[in-house]
């Protein structure tokens, strides 16, 4: 009887060439799973499938699969790709060195991978339970059949169609690509009755057709929640960045019902970085993407409510009650407000640059970008941490990665970590007091003029990618009139609206602000776009955890 139970179980199988790490894997997996999944483990792809084929045979249920990257005779791409066959609806992972990152990324649309984890995993409660325990749950969910991903069919060099795979990547939304020009493409186009002049076209999961979507549209129908359960709330956070995200999850832990509002997706500019080493606690660094992704989990698991593409128009002061106001005509109020809204890259005011944007330029778009720019030579402008990692991570598959800076060199914005890993970089090349005067091409990038910055020589380089991480522009536009700003647009808060002693002309308490307290009471700002901010990930979450306490602190004094 012990053996029939047993055989019934339900498998999680992992396939290593290594035998340390093959039983490394299924020790951890045991150690969580043991007493609900049988943990199957293979050393070779051939092996590995044979036991697929044996379980499919006796009827056993497969929910994840787990494959190494680096296998000889058949790697973890190619394995998972036959596994599909077998066992379609199982969840697909695939494990990878630091170097195959790249080749982890282009297996998302050749093998529908649902994850790929970093080795090594240590320690697994942070990285390899938790999306295993996502994963699972996925599948039970599924009815244990393969999840239909959204479809995106498009021109390579249109804007909008790199718009919405750069929301749908953002927004960890899983799809799939097609060109307008391939087959495939062309098969999705007829279906839906388009001709292929109106792109992107969007068909999904449940087959859905959208023909060039906003992006209101596009997350409603692929799953996001767009729209607020309640009309008033303990906290509204405005911004999904670190700070945001900071705020949510301290706001929500402690008990305030909190919604977070995002124009386009959580992660901010730090969620677009594709490796972070200097934050607290992760020695080997982290994704942009898997810090926001965490982070999010984390806010919604304390139920934070979070609100994509909703662009905030309005703040307004009705007695108590704070009041923000949607693009949408919409509103929601609640007693205090964190503004998170973050920063955004200045625009490069060079001629034809506005032109050929998603065509070629491209603003801090380095990730869903990469694939596409293996064996080319890139240029990326700008001098701080965003640049830095943008040129590292484009140099592993690029031929040549020029930075061009207008400064005399990185070290007076680029973290000391960086400039060394550039300087050891074979094909990472720096051009300091350099700028782009202008960018040429018909349809997308061809060419640009690069000027000395000293001397007014141009130059005309062959260019098919331009990168672009200069400066940092608040996104505060909608609060003129109703929150003071710096000259720079950057909202002053605490000790900034005091500097002479005295509280603001309209302020209305016999208190003076708190630290991070707008001129209007029970308003504060957190992260990049508070004036005088530190511009770091870390001082950001910890702006946003303050600012937390201090709402607390107002609610009890109101």
């Amino acid at each position: 009887m012990a053996q029939a139970a047993d055989a019934a179980r339900t498998v999680i199988l992992t396939v290593d060439d290594d035998p340390g790490v093959s039983r490394a894997v299924a020790r951890d997996l045991r150690r969580r799973y043991g007493e609900s999944y049988r943990i199957v483990r293979a050393e070779s792809g051939e092996s590995a499938l044979e036991a697929l084929r044996e379980l499919k045979l006796r009827g056993d249920l497969v929910a994840v699969i787990l494959a190494d990257y680096r296998m000889p005779q058949m790697n973890g791409i190619e394995f998972l790709e036959q596994a599909m066959d077998v066992y379609p609806g199982a969840r697909r992972v695939l494990l990878t060195a630091y170097a195959d990152t790249n080749a982890a990324i282009d297996a998302i649309n050749v093998v529908d991978l649902d994850h790929y984890l970093l080795k090594p995993w240590d320690p697994p409660e942070e990285k390899l339970y938790p999306v295993l325990d996502d994963l699972l749950q996925a599948w039970r969910c599924s009815d244990f059949k393969p999840v239909p991903s959204t479809k995106v069919v498009g021109h390579r060099w249109s804007a909008r169609s790199s718009e919405v795979r750069e929301f749908l990547a953002r927004n960890q939304v899983p799809y799939r690509w097609y060109s307008a020009e391939e087959p495939e493409g062309r098969r999705l186009l007829a279906a839906a009755g388009e001709d292929g002049q109106r792109l992107p076209l969007v068909v999904t999961a449940e087959g859905a057709v959208l023909v060039e979507p906003d992006a209101p549209e596009l997350a409603a129908r692929v799953g996001l929640a767009t729209t607020p359960t309640a009309d008033f709330y303990d906290l509204v956070v405005i911004g999904g960045g670190p700070a945001g995200l900071g705020a949510a999850v301290y706001g929500a832990s402690e008990g305030l019902r909190t919604v977070l509002v995002e124009r386009s997706a959580t992660g901010g500019q730090a969620g677009q970085s594709s490796r972070i080493e200097n934050y607290l606690g992760f020695p080997d660094g982290v994704s942009g993407a898997q810090l926001t992704d965490r982070a999010r989990r984390q806010a919604a698991k304390f139920g934070a409510e979070i609100l994509t593409a909703r662009e905030v128009t309005g703040l307004e002061v009705n007695g108590a009650a704070r009041t923000v106001r949607f693009s949408d005509g919409s509103a929601v109020s609640a007693h205090s407000v964190i503004l998170a809204t973050g920063v955004q890259y200045r625009r490069l005011e060079a001629a034809g640059c506005d032109d050929l944007t998603g065509c070629g330029v491209f603003y801090g778009s380095a990730l869903t970008e990469a694939a596409s720019c293996q064996g080319q030579d890139v240029y990326i402008v700008g001098g701080a941490n965003s640049a830095g990692q943008a040129a590292m991570y484009l140099a592993r598959g690029a031929k040549s990665v020029t930075l061009l800076v207008r400064g005399e060199s990185l070290s007076s914005s680029m973290s000391h970590y960086l400039i060394q890993q550039i300087e050891e970089a074979p094909n990472i090349s720096v051009r300091p007091r350099t700028e782009v005067e202008s960018a040429h091409g018909t349809g997308h990038l061809e060419q640009l003029t690069l000027r000395d910055v000293d001397t007014g020589r141009t130059e005309l380089v062959d260019a098919g990618w331009l990168f672009v991480f200069i400066g940092a522009a608040p996104l505060t536009d909608w609060l003129d009139g109703a929150v003071l700003r710096d000259e720079r647009g950057f909202i002053l808060a605490g000790p900034d609206l005091t500097p002479d002693g005295r509280p603001p002309a309209d302020w209305e308490l016999d208190r003076p602000p708190y630290h991070l307290e707008t001129n209007i009471p029970g308003v504060f700002v957190a992260g990049d776009a508070r004036a005088e901010s530190a511009k770091r990930v870390a001082s950001a979450v910890g702006e946003g955890a303050m600012a937390v306490m201090l709402v607390h602190r107002y609610l009890e004094q109101s």
